[in-house]
């Protein structure tokens, strides 16, 4: 639909016109990506701007505070059942698994969802499709 994609680059402002609906973005290429020198501001008109972002981790600020613990690779550290160390905290998705597929997403929200209702209630008869532990699978 007339849309490009840039790779490598880094969103450093948004312009917009008088008002107020964008109409350009400066944008910084970090390596030399999509044609770019590493460093160089460009400056790009658009109609729309999607951003598309990398999942770098989850909140640290929010698992501190609960007291969870994390993962060499920085995701949220559960037991098979989604459970953080910290008493009645759970996980999952790309917060306990990293980033991945919605689908696993999805799962493990599902399956969360179980362990903390059997947590609070002592049993659950809701649908657990996957495990923590099924995460070796992706």
């Amino acid at each position: 639909e007339g849309g490009e994609r840039r790779f490598a680059v880094r969103t450093v402002a948004v312009h917009g016109d008088t008002d107020g609906a964008v109409d350009s973005i400066a944008i910084e290429h970090v390596d030399g990506g999509s044609g770019g020198e590493a460093g160089e501001v460009e400056h790009v008109r658009a109609d729309l701007v999607v951003l598309a972002m990398g999942f770098v981790g989850p909140e640290r600020a929010v698992g501190d505070s609960l007291g969870t613990r994390y993962t060499t690779s920085g995701t949220i550290e559960v037991d098979a059942n989604f459970a953080t160390m910290a008493p009645g905290v759970f996980a999952c998705g790309d917060a306990a698994r990293g980033q991945s597929l919605v689908v696993w997403a999805i799962a493990e929200g599902r399956s969360a969802a179980r362990a903390v209702d059997a947590w609070l209630m002592g049993d659950s008869t809701l649908d657990a499709p996957v495990r923590s532990t099924d995460r070796a699978l992706a």
